[in-house]
């Protein structure tokens, strides 16, 4: 069973560069910094996820993969993990559901001054998710990593969610739904900006799935899905973008989310070319849109 997120995996070429772009747009520092499976890794913590900054610089399998990823769609997102429960039931419920998964194996890397962490964790087939990269791991059982420290005012709180385009909302609600569990709360329609959204309530996050409305386009059903972007909680918006406005960044001007109550800007050129927003208050179920800005 899926209780929450875990993290958000990026890849890119320069780790160095990455950890310190998400630094200045995060405002906090990396809490982990480490060598494993032929890879240099970031993790930045927040209370509900981890985003985890991949990049290949020796020989070994994930190196390899994470080299073929960058060859053939850049540098970006590359994957979403899932916390499980029990992990090596559900993996295999998973795989009798149609979403082969690996059996669940340890991962271990270690930090530069020496520490080491190790967790579970089992590979979703994309091919059966469609063409999206999707991980479960164990709860950690050294007890809930320490969070990424500030680096000074107006940090990022937490991740408040995750968008996935696709062409085929059948498939999503077969994969996202009917086979992973995840728990659909809404699933509407808006002629306005020609998009149909399904969210998922995943832990203390959220999963928004976006396709256009109107007859599906039959070449669109055989397409893979896309990632849409990350979208971060902050509690006060203008101190937010001013703080990553004078960080270097390109961000728009502050403005009236379509919920009642909220504020949103974008940034324009977060680091590693990942569509990104920065919101205010509870969780703003109209945001597709504002994710191309």
């Amino acid at each position: 069973m899926i209780t929450a997120l875990d993290h958000v995996a990026l890849v890119v070429r320069d780790l160095d560069a990455a950890i310190d772009g998400y630094t200045r747009m995060l405002g906090v520092a990396p809490n982990w910094i480490g060598r494993g499976g032929g890879v240099r890794q970031a993790w930045f913590q927040f209370p509900n996820m981890a985003l985890d900054v991949i990049a290949p610089e020796a020989e070994g399998a994930f190196a390899d993969g994470m080299r073929a990823h960058l060859d053939a769609r850049g540098e970006g997102q590359w994957a979403v993990a899932f916390t499980a429960e029990n992990i090596e039931a559900f993996a295999t419920l998973l795989t009798r559901r149609g979403l082969p998964t690996t059996t669940p194996a340890p991962v271990s890397t270690t930090a530069d001054d020496g520490r080491t962490r190790t967790w579970l964790g089992a590979n979703i087939s994309a091919k059966s998710t469609g063409g999206l990269q999707y991980l479960l791991m164990a709860p950690p059982t050294d007890g809930a990593w320490p969070l990424s420290p500030p680096t000074g005012p107006g940090p990022i709180a937490k991740l408040d969610h995750v968008v996935v385009t696709s062409g085929n909302v059948d498939r999503a609600l077969g994969v996202y739904g009917a086979k992973l569990g995840l728990d659909l709360r809404l699933d509407r329609e808006n002629p306005q900006w020609n998009a149909r959204q399904l969210f998922f309530r995943c832990g203390d996050a959220v999963f928004e799935m976006a396709a256009k409305v109107g007859e599906p386009d039959l070449e669109a059903l055989s397409k893979p899905d896309r990632w849409g972007g990350l979208a971060w909680r902050v509690t006060d918006p203008e101190a937010a973008q001013a703080r990553i406005a004078a960080a270097g960044f390109n961000v728009s001007e502050v403005r009236t989310g379509r919920k009642p109550g909220t504020k949103v800007f974008t940034v324009r050129d977060a680091p590693a070319g990942v569509p990104t927003i920065m919101m205010s208050a509870e969780p703003r179920l109209e945001t597709a849109p504002e994710m191309q800005s």
